[in-house]
């Protein structure tokens, strides 16, 4: 490892425009004639359109054009789409309503969009949209799964009977069945899994350019994945042609997956800059972020988990209703099922699973992959199982998870993974030992003699990430692959330019990937430079989502660069009259080994531009490209640990200790990747202890619309965290590489609410946990 190579902290270069002012979002973004848009909403979550009459907001000052759904149906523009298939268990397809970009007929959310007004600044846009008059006749309205199954329900979409969108099954039900007619103890819980926001820093913002000239359109953007962007504006919404549109994602200041998607206004920007003639720019404000962004989790279940006299886990039964909201988006059907399901077993030999999903329509905003995506779903499941079980059948909570451990691998699930690796009990053992978990009875009695009761609770998660192979996910419905594609670039003097399809939004990537080209060739890290976010700079790329970017995209690049250094091998070798085996690369230079021959990296490159003296039958110039499409998920594991002490008086909950192990493989930059863990922790404790999204079941007015209402976690709601790693190097990519992105968000729930109630002693507390709810279940207990 060199001071800048893999395993190096080295701080971020990107930060530095970051924290000067000098990052470039899409809401920096001006081009000549710009003009502002604003979007006119239902204040209603389900309504008929009667009519809408715009004669009074188009005498209004500044105001360009005011355009409607009717309209952007007349000119072909499609519906948005679901990029996964899901079957329900007889075999059918899933029932996927019509999302327009513009509502038409009918409104099914607060804040569907029903017209655009394009005027010279947004503030005469704005006051042009309140004089939009829009007649709505109000249907009724149904906001929880419970209530939209129900017989009578409010009918949301007529694809969908009953408003259910697929019933679908994974495992052996008669296995299971069977397991269960053989076990000792049964374990039952109802788990209710709550909606979030995601709340990226920067709210989400288009720019639609169309040039008349050309015949070609530019969309600038606030995206994890412009390519895919482009692809399915292109092929599925009709709004230009793949070689006419160019998708750019400047600096984007968080996503969370809440950026991943194809959302209406960047469909309806573009398509309004062709209609009236001028760049349109939208910047979407918090209250419609609120209102309009992918929510996340929203789960209600029924989990048992069956025993045999020793302690061994037999089987698990998962019933699961996931509230989709209004709309099914671009990957909401893969979130609750192969996202979810396929990781119920956890670290845990479990010979026999059946989960059974269904995913409902209702009247809220569509729900989609947040941090985590299914992946925390299950774990709370299986670990508030975990836990309880401990406390039911009269056995220490990490002994019940030894006991149960995966111990051998590779390991075939009952839920389709192919655990490659993995060591459990390392980061338990880790964990355990950080917190002194041996001591915790004395602090326990210390609480208790100040009057504060004391708990402590663990959460051993595992993750599939890099959501891979593309032929795997196809065969489950994917509607892409998923590989990524990497192009290294030497310049003629040495300098390099990595153009990768990962897209970075806060991970670092203009470090850790440059880091991999210090390692590799001995050069700093300053004289790489990442280019990504660009459809007309990166051919193709897949995006950044499922902690893919080092395990998929860093594995890609490492693909091409073993490209790269097998032609430089063979120019230096020429050069220096030497064979090309004994070539050797380091600090810089290219070097004969057991001589003195060296040649600087510079010279190579300046030679393979020149080609003045290249090895016969050779082309000039050093550029290599390659698509890395991997064998298998990867599997970080870890073992987190909270500590906690609740007051009796109020029901407030402090954090005293939190303690992440985690074996995330191996490690580039352990700065960014601590850093990574943090900010998943931070959202994790936050879903816990503070966070929730409520709907006025009678109106579907979204009631926590502002941080008046929703509470995010503050850096007082916050520990200092103890953080470990436990590496078990991944098998399936040239790296070694599992993924970080996402753990703390995974791991951080169960760990909190099994603290909290063991120090309440009793389980009946869902998420998140005011101190209200605390205060209410340890006085009703």
């Amino acid at each position: 490892m060199g001071i800048e190579g893999i395993g190096a902290s080295v701080l971020r270069k990107e930060d530095k425009r970051f924290i000067t002012g000098k990052g470039r979002y899409t809401d920096d973004m001006v081009v000549p004639g710009m003009k502002h848009a604003v979007f006119v909403r239902s204040p209603y979550a389900h309504a008929k359109i009667v009519s809408i009459d715009t004669s009074e907001a188009e005498a209004m000052p500044g105001v360009i054009g005011i355009l409607n759904g009717k309209q952007l149906t007349e000119d072909g523009i499609g519906n948005l789409i679901c990029g996964w298939m899901v079957h329900s268990k007889d075999g059918s397809p899933m029932n996927m309503g019509a999302w327009r970009p513009l509502a038409q007929d009918t409104v099914r959310y607060v804040g569907d969009a029903v017209a655009i007004v394009v005027a010279d600044t947004r503030a005469q846009a704005r006051d042009a949209a309140d004089l939009v008059n829009v007649e709505y006749e109000e249907l009724p309205v149904v906001t929880g799964v419970e209530d939209a199954l129900a017989d009578g329900a409010p009918q949301i979409h007529p694809e969908a009977k009953n408003n259910l969108i697929f019933d679908w099954v994974l495992g052996d039900e008669q296995a299971t069945a069977d397991a269960f007619s053989k076990a000792a103890h049964v374990v039952k819980m109802d788990i209710v899994n709550n909606r979030l926001v995601p709340n990226a820093m920067e709210p989400r913002a288009a720019l639609g350019v169309y040039d008349a000239a050309e015949d070609h359109y530019t969309c600038w953007t606030t995206s994890q994945n412009p390519h895919v962007a482009r692809l399915v504006m292109s092929a599925f919404y009709n709004v230009a042609p793949e070689n006419k549109l160019r998708v750019i994602a400047p600096d984007v200041g968080g996503g969370f997956g809440s950026k991943i998607y194809i959302y209406p206004e960047e469909i309806v920007c573009l398509w309004a800059s062709k209609r009236t003639g001028v760049p349109v720019k939208w910047n979407c404000d918090r209250t419609e972020a609120f209102l309009t962004d992918a929510h996340g989790r929203d789960h209600v279940t029924h989990a048992e988990m069956a025993f045999d006299a020793d302690h061994h886990i037999l089987g698990l039964k998962v019933e699961t209703k996931a509230n989709l909201g209004a709309y099914m988006s671009l990957f909401s059907s893969a979130t609750p099922t192969y996202l979810y399901a396929t990781l119920l077993s956890g670290q845990y030999n479990i010979p026999a699973i059946h989960a059974n999903v269904k995913a409902i329509y209702t009247n809220t905003a569509p729900v989609d992959a947040y941090r985590g995506a299914g992946r925390p779903e299950a774990t709370y499941v299986m670990e508030r199982m975990m836990e309880t079980a401990a406390r039911q059948l009269g056995v220490s909570p990490p002994e019940l998870r030894r006991k149960n451990f995966i111990r051998s691998f590779p390991h075939q699930t009952p839920v389709i993974m192919t655990y490659d690796t993995g060591d459990f009990e390392a980061s338990l053992n880790a964990a355990m030992q950080e917190i002194d978990y041996n001591g915790f009875a004395a602090r326990r009695a210390d609480s208790e003699s100040r009057g504060k009761k004391r708990g402590i609770g663990m959460s051993c998660y595992i993750e599939a990430c890099g959501i891979a192979p593309s032929a795997a996910v196809g065969s489950l419905g994917a509607g892409v692959g998923l590989w990524e594609s990497a192009e290294v670039r030497v310049n003629a003097v040495g300098t390099i330019e990595i153009l990768t399809g990962s897209h970075s939004h806060g991970q670092g990537h203009e470090t850790t990937f440059a880091q991999l080209v210090a390692e590799r060739f001995g050069v700093g890290i300053d004289s790489v430079n990442i280019v990504h976010g660009d459809t007309d700079k990166v051919q193709m790329g897949m995006g950044t989502y499922g902690s893919r970017s080092g395990a998929v995209g860093m594995s890609a690049i490492v693909k091409a660069l073993d490209k790269v250094e097998a032609k430089a091998k063979k120019i230096a070798a020429h050069l220096m009259e030497a064979d090309e085996g004994d070539i050797v690369i380091e600090n810089g230079e290219l070097k004969v080994a057991g001589t003195d021959k060296t040649l600087p990296w510079f010279q190579m490159a300046l030679a393979a531009y020149t080609a003045h003296n290249l090895p016969s039958g050779m082309e000039p110039g050093l550029k290599e490209g390659a698509f890395y499409d991997p064998s298998n998920f990867t599997f970080p594991a870890g073992c987190y640990i909270c500590e906690v002490e609740v007051d009796p008086d109020t029901g407030k909950t402090e954090i005293l200790n939190f303690v992440a192990a985690d074996d995330f493989g191996n490690i580039i930059n352990p700065m960014i990747v601590e850093g990574q863990v943090h900010g998943g922790l931070a959202q994790g404790i936050g879903q816990a202890l503070l966070e929730g999204c409520h709907y006025d079941p009678q109106t579907g007015q979204l009631i926590t619309a502002s941080y008046m209402d929703y509470t995010m976690p503050r850096a007082d709601d916050l520990p200092s965290f103890q953080i470990s790693h436990q590496t078990t190097p991944c098998p399936g990519n040239p790296l070694g590489i599992k993924g970080c992105g996402e753990a703390g968000a995974i791991g951080s729930p169960p760990a909190v609410i099994n603290a909290i109630t063991d120090a309440i002693g009793t389980n009946g507390l869902s998420m998140p946990a005011s101190p209200q709810k605390v205060w209410a279940a340890l006085h009703n207990a």
